[in-house]
């Protein structure tokens, strides 16, 4: 799943609706939460759902769990939620032939039910040697406030659908969190039932192998296509390969004499590294082949104009031994640098 645009107001509200609701429940004034957003409370109780930018549903989120008392938020918000939350989404599963499909369908479309998180599924070997699935999420920018709560709001919704999919005996095999153990971790471990493994590499479920072959509920070809091109008409505007490709290059150039890492460009486009290298490899290239044409373009250019010796040209691409500078630009153009200077003299 490709991440989405942080300031496009594309994700749905569903989400901050949740917190509302509880906030309500609670007697907890929730005004303050959307102060300098041009949004009031009474607009997540419309049965029209509001649009979010990603940056705003943070703030709104982040806000909420500093007013909220209590703990385990995201677990109550995901768990209140059945089949019918997920809209077109969760009918395209139902229609679906087998549950693996529905797996794949929930997880291409997530951005239209109004999931924070980027989501992947991988394959997994299970401990006995079978083969299982993984769902993978990835926070698009680096929120460690929050990533808590959209974990748990993902992760419990999720089983409440497959629940709603497969029956009340479906469970998940493994759940790994990237961040430590709460104080309730006893409210995982009575929702979740399984093997819980918290400050992991990354966040993920994990589902036996068995349920894949499950037939859904519904199956429906003629249906499922029809609402899978549904799901995919109201698909979020992914931003083009060639805008990233372009905001890279802008950053890259700028920062060329401090050897800027994918990591901090990743960063600063606010995305996470793994998604911009996926980015730039829809785009046909990668991080290294732009960092590499920039800096031998600038070494070109510097070194056939006047005023800048070797040395100094290197330390401009962020070479700070002329050693390394000149080996590299050898590889980059067959030539020495002295030799690219005479030839432009």
């Amino acid at each position: 799943m490709d991440a989405l645009p942080l300031h496009d107001a594309n994700i749905k509200s569903g989400i901050v609706a949740g917190l509302v609701t509880m906030a309500e429940r609670l007697g907890v004034p929730c005004d303050g939460w959307f102060e300098g957003l041009r949004l009031e409370p009474r607009q997540f109780r419309a049965e029209t759902p509001v649009y979010l930018s990603y940056r705003h549903a943070c703030r709104i989120v982040s806000r909420a769990l500093r007013t909220l008392p209590g703990e385990g938020h995201g677990l109550a918000v995901g768990r209140s939620q059945d089949v019918g939350h997920f809209g077109m989404v969760g009918l395209a599963m139902m229609t679906a032939a087998n549950f693996g499909e529905a797996l794949r369908i929930g997880v291409q479309f997530a951005p239209i039910t109004g999931a924070m998180m980027d989501l992947q599924l991988e394959r997994q070997l299970l401990g006995d040697g079978s083969a299982g699935m993984a769902m993978v999420a990835r926070m698009g920018t680096a929120e460690p406030e929050i990533e808590p709560f959209l974990c748990e709001e993902l992760f419990s919704s999720c089983l409440m659908l497959c629940r709603g999919l497969l029956g009340p005996k479906f469970g998940p095999a493994l759940v790994e969190l990237a961040y430590p153990a709460p104080a309730y971790v006893e409210q995982y471990r009575r929702l979740f039932g399984c093997e819980l493994h918290f400050g992991a590499a990354c966040n993920r479920v994990v589902i036996d192998g068995s349920w894949l072959d499950a037939p859904m509920p519904a199956h429906n070809p003629d249906t499922a296509r029809q609402v899978v091109e549904l799901c995919r008409q109201q698909l979020p505007a992914a931003r083009p390969s060639s805008e990233i490709v372009a905001a890279v290059e802008r950053l890259v150039r700028l920062q060329l004499a401090d050897g800027p890492r994918l990591v901090d460009i990743a960063a600063e486009l606010h995305l996470n590294e793994r998604t911009l290298r996926r980015h730039l490899r829809d785009a046909g290239t990668s991080y290294k082949t732009i960092h590499d044409r920039l800096r031998r373009d600038t070494a070109e250019s510097l070194l056939t104009g006047a005023g800048s010796n070797i040395a100094e040209v290197g330390a401009a691409i962020g070479f700070h031994d002329p050693r390394e500078f000149r080996r590299a630009f050898k590889r980059w153009t067959g030539l020495a640098p002295r030799a690219m200077r005479a030839r432009a003299s």
